[in-house]
């Protein structure tokens, strides 16, 4: 059975084209809405580095990864679970839920967008909706975006950097972007 939604790319499309694959997907699946018993663990994890695991053995379909993905939340606890209607199983997660993986940009200073896809297959605006904000960890800075329903993807060091440089060519103190009209500072 093909995949309903093949996951979104960032490079090579416009700004415009990827809001456009955005809002052509519709709405996720409403797992803020559904709540089940809590049913036990799910004996999957998401390692530092994005890989699903399923009882210890990566789980090898992307597709498989993408469709568990529509169905995670994060609780207000800070744990993470898989929930459908019927049934809510905890999920280790070790540092983010997502990683973005890629980046599209237009305009300059606050006219500028900054759109980014995850390798769950989803894509965003930083902005309002996907506030961006680094939190110092254990391993140092992280920066991360807000996806949906408490989630969060953990930029990668390329983005991370590509963001930096922009700051910098636009000589803003505090060093940050703007995107979709809100500024976002780039350190801890």
């Amino acid at each position: 059975m093909p995949e309903r939604h093949p996951p979104l790319e960032a490079i090579g499309n416009s700004i415009g084209e990827l809001t456009a694959a955005i809002a052509a997907r519709g709405e996720p699946p409403p797992v803020d809405r559904w709540n089940p018993e809590h049913c036990g663990h799910s004996g999957m994890r998401i390692a530092r580095d994005g890989t699903w695991y399923h009882e210890g053995s990566p789980i090898n379909r992307p597709a498989m990864v993408r469709l568990f993905a529509t169905v995670l939340r994060r609780e207000s606890d800070g744990s993470h679970v898989l929930v459908t209607p019927a049934e809510k199983l905890t999920i280790d997660v070790e540092a983010t839920a997502f990683r973005a993986t890629q980046m599209t940009t237009s305009g300059d200073g606050d006219q500028r967008r900054i759109g980014l896809t995850l390798d769950s297959g989803d894509g965003l605006v930083i902005g309002p909706d996907h506030p961006l904000s680094v939190i110092e960890t254990d391993a140092g800075p992280s920066p991360r975006v807000a996806v949906r329903f408490g989630l969060e993807a953990e930029l990668a060091r390329p983005l991370y950097y590509e963001l930096a440089e922009i700051a910098l060519a636009e000589g803003h103190n505090p060093a940050g972007v703007w995107s979709d009209g809100m500024f976002f500072g780039l350190s801890a």
